[in-house]
C-alpha cells in the first residue's frame, strides 16, 4: 500500500518550490491588504481631523474666541479686513438665551411634528388585511410593505396620496414618499434641542420627551386603523392622519430658525444691507462650501463614524435590533392577539397601550436618575466625572427589562392564559425600549459633542434599514417557531446585546481614549478652552489697568 505522504526524490524540491511561491504570494497579498487598510485609515483620519478643525474654528468664532489681543468683545478682524461677528455675552438673539416661553413653544411644536411623523409609520398596521383584500394581495411577504416602504423613506407628505391610492403598487410608492417627507422631524428635532439648551441636564430631559414622542406616535396608530377599518373603512385611517398632519403643520409654520451660525449670518446680512460698505460677516459665511467639502466631510461623516468609531458601531447595532423588534410587533401583535385570542382589530390596537404606559413610565425614571447624579456631583463623588455614568446606566436597566418583556410575551401568550397577561408585557417592553434609546442617544450626543448630529444620523439610518428588512421575517418566523419560540429568539438576541452598555461603563473611557475621532475632538476642545481662558485673563488685566489709570486721574 502506497504511503500518501511519500514523495520521490524529484518531487520534493518541486513541492517546496510551489509552497514557497504560494507562501510568498500570500505574504504579498497580506502586505498589500495591510497597506491598503493603513492608507484607508490614514485617509479617514485626515478627513476627520480637517472636519474637526473646520467645525471648531467656526465654533470658536461664533462664541467670541478671538485670534489676537486687539479683538473687540463681539467683533474681531478676520482676513482681508473683514469683521467677523459673534454672540455677545447674554445676547438675546442667541437661542441659548431665548425666553422660557419661546423655548417651550418650539419644543411642543417640535414634539407634535415628531408624533405626527412616527404615527404615520405604523398607521396602516391594522388596516393592512382590509387593504390587501380589496386589491387581491395574497403574498404574506407583501403585507409588511406598507410599513417597510415608509421606513425606507426615512432612510433616503402628502398623507392624502395614500387615501386616494387606486391600487397596491401606488399605495407602496406613496408610502415611500410620505416616509421620506416625514423623516425631516426625526432628523431635525434633536438638533433643535441642542441649539436651544446648553445645559446637558436640561438638554437630556428635552431629549427624553422627544424620544417619548417617537414611541407614542406609532402606538396610537394601530388604535386608529383598527377601529376605522372595521367601521368607516380603511381609507379613513389616512384621512384622519391628514387631519393630524394639518394640525401639526400649523404649529410647524411658526417655528423659528434655531441654528446659531445661520442666525449670525442673518445678523451680518442685515448689517451689510444697512451699510453696503460694511465688511461684516459671520464665521460660517467665510467657510468654504463646495461640493468636495460636502462629499468628503459632511455626507461621509456618518459613514466614517460607523466604520471607524467602535462606540457608534456598537450603538447602531443595538439600537437597530431594538428598533426592528419594536416594528416587528406591528406584525406580531395581530398574530398573537387575533389568531391566539380572537380579538378584533380595534381591540388588538388597544393592546399597544401598555407599551405607551411603559414609555411614559421611563420619563420619571430618567428624571430620577438625573436627580441622583446631580446630588452625587454636589457631594463630590468621583464616579460622576466619568462620561459613561451620565446616561449609560439607564440602558443597563432598560436592556434586561426589554429582554424580559419578550420572554414574558412569548411564554404567556396561549389560550389557557388571559390575554391580559401577554398584554401587560408591554409595560417593561415600552420602558426598556425608551431607556435604551434615551441612554445611548444621549451618550452619543455627549461623546461626540459638535458632531452629535452626525452620530445620531448614523444611528437613525442604521436602525431604519434594519426596521425595513427584519419585519419581513416576522410572519415566517412566528409560523415556523411559534409564538413562544419566536419571542424567545428575539428575547435571547436582546439579552445578548444588552451587554453593550455594561461594556461601555467598563471600557468606554479606554475606547474613547483610543478613538482617533474623539482624540481630535478633545484636542480642539482643549485648545478652544485655552483660548477662552487667555481671553479672560487679558480682559482681567485690561480692567485692572483701566482701574489704576482712573484712580491716578482722580488723584490729580
Amino acid at each position: 500500500m502506497t504511503d500518501p505522504n511519500a514523495t520521490g526524490p524529484g518531487l520534493r524540491p518541486q513541492l517546496d518550490h510551489v509552497t514557497t511561491n504560494v507562501s510568498s504570494r500570500s505574504y504579498r497579498s497580506i502586505r498589500r491588504l495591510d497597506t491598503g487598510l493603513s492608507h484607508f485609515s490614514e485617509l479617514v483620519q485626515s478627513i476627520s481631523n480637517q472636519d474637526v478643525e473646520a467645525r471648531y474654528r467656526v465654533e470658536e468664532e461664533d462664541n467670541r474666541v478671538p485670534t489676537d489681543d486687539t479683538s473687540e468683545p463681539s467683533h474681531f478682524q478676520g482676513s482681508e479686513g473683514r469683521t467677523i461677528i459673534s454672540w455677545e455675552v447674554n445676547d438675546k438673539e442667541n437661542p441659548y438665551n431665548w425666553t422660557l416661553g419661546r423655548k417651550a413653544f418650539i419644543v411642543i411644536s417640535s414634539m407634535a411634528t415628531v408624533a405626527n411623523s412616527t404615527l404615520g409609520s405604523s398607521l396602516p398596521s391594522m388596516a393592512i388585511p382590509y387593504m390587501t383584500k380589496e386589491w387581491g394581495v395574497t403574498t404574506q411577504t407583501q403585507f409588511v410593505l406598507p410599513i417597510s416602504t415608509y421606513l425606507l423613506g426615512y432612510v433616503f407628505g402628502p398623507i392624502f396620496s395614500c387615501a386616494l391610492s387606486p391600487n397596491w403598487p401606488a399605495m407602496l410608492v406613496f408610502r415611500f414618499f410620505v416616509g421620506a417627507c416625514a423623516s425631516a422631524p426625526i432628523a431635525v428635532v434633536s438638533g433643535i434641542l441642542a441649539d436651544l439648551f446648553n445645559d446637558p441636564v436640561t438638554r437630556g430631559r428635552a431629549m427624553a420627551c422627544f424620544m417619548a414622542m417617537t414611541a407614542l406616535g406609532p402606538l396610537l396608530a394601530p388604535i386608529i386603523s383598527g377601529f376605522c377599518s372595521t367601521s368607516i373603512g380603511w381609507r379613513w385611517t389616512f384621512w384622519i392622519g391628514l387631519i393630524i398632519a394639518g394640525a401639526t403643520l400649523t404649529m410647524a409654520l411658526f417655528l423659528p430658525e434655531t441654528y446659531a451660525p445661520v442666525l449670525l449670518s442673518q445678523r451680518a446680512a442685515k448689517i451689510r444691507k444697512a451699510d453696503p460698505k460694511a465688511q461684516v460677516y459671520s464665521a460660517s459665511e467665510l467657510e468654504p462650501h463646495d461640493l468636495t467639502q460636502l462629499f468628503t466631510r459632511v455626507l461621509t461623516r456618518p459613514i466614517r463614524m460607523i466604520l471607524t468609531e467602535l462606540i457608534v458601531t456598537a450603538t447602531c447595532l443595538y439600537l437597530s435590533l431594538v428598533y426592528s423588534i419594536f416594528y416587528m410587533s406591528f406584525q406580531a401583535f395581530p398574530i398573537i392577539f387575533q389568531n391566539v385570542y380572537g380579538l378584533s382589530p380595534g381591540v388588538t390596537g388597544l393592546c399597544y397601550l401598555p407599551i405607551g404606559a411603559g414609555a411614559i413610565l421611563s420619563i420619571p425614571i430618567f428624571f430620577a436618575y438625573d436627580h441622583i447624579i446631580l446630588n452625587a456631583k454636589a457631594r463630590g463623588e468621583p464616579w460622576t466625572n466619568k462620561e459613561e455614568y451620565r446616561r449609560v446606566p439607564l440602558a443597563c436597566l432598560g436592556g434586561p427589562l426589554f429582554a424580559i418583556s419578550l420572554f414574558w410575551l412569548g411564554w404567556s401568550a396561549r389560550p389557557s392564559v388571559s390575554f391580559v397577561a401577554p398584554m401587560l408585557a408591554g409595560i417593561p417592553f415600552g420602558a426598556g425600549y425608551m431607556l435604551i434609546f434615551m441612554a445611548l442617544l444621549n451618550y452619543l450626543t455627549d461623546a461626540y459633542e459638535i458632531f452629535a448630529a452626525s452620530a445620531n444620523a448614523a444611528a437613525s439610518s442604521c436602525r431604519s434599514v434594519f426596521a425595513v428588512v427584519l419585519p419581513l421575517a416576522t410572519t415566517p418566523m412566528f409560523a415556523r417557531l411559534g409564538v413562544s419560540g419566536a419571542c424567545s429568539l428575539l428575547g435571547g438576541l436582546s439579552l445578548l446585546m444588552s451587554i453593550i452598555p455594561f461594556i461601555f461603563i467598563w471600557k468606554g473611557e479606554d475606547i474613547r481614549a483610543r478613538s482617533k475621532f474623539c482624540i481630535a475632538l478633545k484636542e480642539r476642545k482643549l485648545e478652544m478652552e485655552r483660548k477662552n481662558e487667555e481671553e479672560k485673563q487679558r480682559k482681567a488685566r485690561d480692567n485692572s489697568s483701566g482701574g489704576i489709570v482712573e484712580e491716578k486721574e482722580t488723584e490729580v
